[in-house]
């Protein structure tokens, strides 16, 4: 009986010692929890089940995004059998034809630029960004990864309050946090050397 207890008093008096020791995070820890590559519908619905919904639009939400229609597009980066791409396709097509934006693809090399003019590192397809049609340079993201209807609507509401003088500080603390559900590398087949 002794001994279990000496054990304990051994075990409460590490246990703090250790944990003091252990490494913080990494950036790349930090990407690895943030970024949920899904090669499978399962496993993406699996995912888009965990992501809060937006349940709370401003008063004029769906004036605002109807009446910006003619000054923005959403443009979005796709890759060949990527299912959040499809998914994210499908959700802004609604979107559009509900709120009467255009939408539309551009290269995965025009997305490494923008990332990288952000400051945002690439984690793959999809990324959906929102941009005054009159001025490719001024983009802001609204989607990494797929995402809930209700929530890329958000965003998009807040890109275009961004993009018209609110500032940019208050219209991210409302935006609706990015999922990171991208689409799977492909599986690299033959064997490795």
């Amino acid at each position: 009986m002794k001994w279990q207890r000496l054990l304990f008093v051994l075990a409460a008096i590490i246990a703090p010692w250790t944990s003091a020791q252990a490494r913080s995070p990494s950036r790349a820890d930090a990407m690895r929890a943030a970024i949920h590559p899904v090669a499978t519908s399962a496993a993406m619905q699996s995912w888009l089940a965990r992501v809060p919904v937006t349940r709370d639009f401003p008063a004029d939400f769906a004036a605002t995004l109807g009446q910006q229609a003619p000054l923005y597009i959403i443009e979005m980066t796709t890759t060949p059998a990527c299912l959040p791409c499809a998914d994210l396709w499908a959700k802004l097509g609604r979107f559009s034809r509900t709120y009467r934006w255009q939408v539309r693809t551009i290269s995965g090399q025009e997305a490494l630029l923008r990332s990288g003019r952000l400051g945002l590192p690439w984690v793959g397809h999809p990324v959906a960004w929102v941009r005054p049609l009159s001025d490719p340079n001024r983009i802001i993201p609204i989607a990494i990864g797929t995402d809930q209807p209700q929530n890329l609507a958000r965003n998009a509401y807040l890109a275009a309050k961004m993009l018209t003088g609110v500032r940019p500080a208050v219209g991210l603390r409302a935006m609706a946090k990015f999922t990171g559900i991208v689409g799977a590398p492909p599986a690299q087949s033959g064997s490795s050397r």
